[in-house]
């Protein structure tokens, strides 16, 4: 059978380390009763389970608000939760949501929105919610307390075309950039200078710097004409470049043997060749060559609101 409905990839991070800190009967008692929690949400909230993936869940929702609601829910409730346990509980969900056509075939679901879920949840990073724009764009209003931050067109691996995606803020008391804000000059003549919206910090060895958006784009390479400097004979002259575009800090590929993105929290890393991503949360950076590499010259980002 055939179905449009809204699918939801919802993984946990950190399982690894859960288990070097329990043991496995412990840790696989504990990954479970989590992975059991999220499911019965989802099904509150009009989904269905479709199978356990260890330390995940995949479940699907005929109306995509609804998956909304149970998502959010799930990152506030276990927010709570953390608080409550020890270290070695706490474990960072990350969740991917797309709509779209799926076929149902003993038990299973396959179909283009499930693995663009599958790659969300993986791009997303621990405590994130990331969704396309057709499942946001059934939701009229967003739930109290909930944004959606547009990330741009973003390429996701395996797919031709790259997707509008959005980043669902599901923290009640976090400020968001896509509220206008007053501004209030000080006298007639003197006009301050506006704070930026967000700011990234890049590390390379000893190099630290900090860019606002509104000094935006920076290059990175080993000219002298780089805003960042990375002396590594791998690199280009001006080897990537990072922009501002729709409220959000975007890396885009310039040289001829790529550039490798890996985010903290994220199993998978993007290998961009002349390409461009969306950055979030913090992470690495590789010029010339991959991860695997161990030689290979990175730097460090972290983004700030």
């Amino acid at each position: 059978m055939t179905a449009t409905t809204t699918v939801v990839f919802a993984d946990l991070t950190g399982s690894t380390g859960v288990f070097e800190t329990l043991g496995n009967e412990a840790a696989t008692q504990t990954i479970t009763a989590l992975t059991q929690w999220i499911g019965e949400v989802c099904k509150e909230h009009g989904g269905r389970v479709v199978k356990m993936l260890g330390d995940g869940v995949l479940a699907v929702f005929p109306a995509a608000p609804d998956a909304v609601e149970a998502v959010v829910r799930l990152q506030r409730e276990h927010a709570k939760r953390q608080v409550q346990r020890g270290p070695a509980h706490r474990m960072q969900l990350q969740v991917g949501l797309a709509c779209g056509e799926i076929v149902e075939v003993d038990g299973d679901c396959y179909g283009d929105a499930v693995n663009v879920a599958s790659r969300l949840s993986d791009l997303s990073g621990a405590q994130q919610i990331w969704a396309t724009a057709s499942v946001t764009a059934q939701v009229e209003l967003p739930l109290p307390g909930t944004r959606f931050h547009p990330l741009g067109l973003v390429p996701i691996r395996g797919k031709a075309q790259e997707h509008e995606l959005y980043r669902i803020e599901w923290e009640e008391n976090t400020s968001t950039d896509m509220l206008t804000l007053p501004s209030f000059g000080q006298g007639v003549a003197a006009k301050a200078r506006p704070r930026p919206l967000g700011t990234i910090e890049l590390r390379c060895l000893d190099l630290v710097q900090e860019f606002g958006n509104d000094e935006l784009p920076v290059h990175m390479g080993r000219a002298r004409e780089a805003e960042f400097v990375v002396h590594d004979p791998r690199v280009s002259r001006l080897h990537a470049r990072i922009e501002w575009r729709n409220n959000s800090f975007v890396l885009v590929d310039l040289s001829s043997y790529g550039t490798c993105v890996r985010f903290n929290g994220a199993p998978t890393e993007l290998k961009l060749r002349r390409e461009d991503c969306v950055l979030h949360d913090s992470g690495e950076i590789a010029l010339g060559a991959d991860f695997g590499d161990w030689s290979v010259p990175t730097i460090q980002f972290a983004l700030k609101r």
